[in-house]
């Protein structure tokens, strides 16, 4: 039996402890899925994560059978403003599931996405969001377009 069949996982907040997890499965998750992003930028921007951008979200992690976290989630507001899953475990529903966590229980409409991840978008896309808008920079200024999405139910 597979233990890591979304109906297997179990979603809860982390604790503050197993931050350095969710760096992990960041960071993985990051080069794995934005080859775009300079080493430099993700050096810069990986200590950023526990000191300033964790605490200002709402995290979810989902856990496996064997308590092991495999991907995570940050909301705020009706916004996703992260989700990442160990790419070891890309494809099995972990994403799917804490997308559809923020959407029925915490009543998100909003997520941004990087324009140079087109597997992102096509996620996205398959969960009811569409592209509202396009800024040319990213957050940080930086020269990676996002797409701004919103659920289509909403918009």
């Amino acid at each position: 039996m597979n233990d890591s069949r979304p109906m297997q996982l179990q979603l809860e907040t982390p604790a503050q402890e197993e931050w350095p997890v969710l760096v992990d499965i960041w960071e993985a998750a990051v080069r794995a899925t934005h080859h775009f992003l300079p080493d430099t930028d993700l050096l810069l921007i990986k200590p950023l994560l526990a000191s300033q951008y964790f605490p200002a979200v709402q995290l979810t992690c989902a856990r496996d059978s064997h308590g092991r976290i495999t991907g995570f989630l940050g909301c705020a507001g009706n916004r996703v403003e992260m989700l990442f899953v160990d790419p070891a475990r890309h494809g099995l529903g972990i994403g799917t599931r804490l997308m559809r966590h923020a959407i029925d229980q915490l009543g998100v409409t909003r997520v941004d996405v990087n324009e140079q991840n087109p597997a992102a978008l096509a996620f996205y896309r398959k969960l009811g969001f569409e592209v509202l808008d396009r800024s040319r920079l990213d957050g940080g200024g930086r020269p990676f377009p996002i797409l701004h999405l919103g659920l289509a139910t909403t918009v």
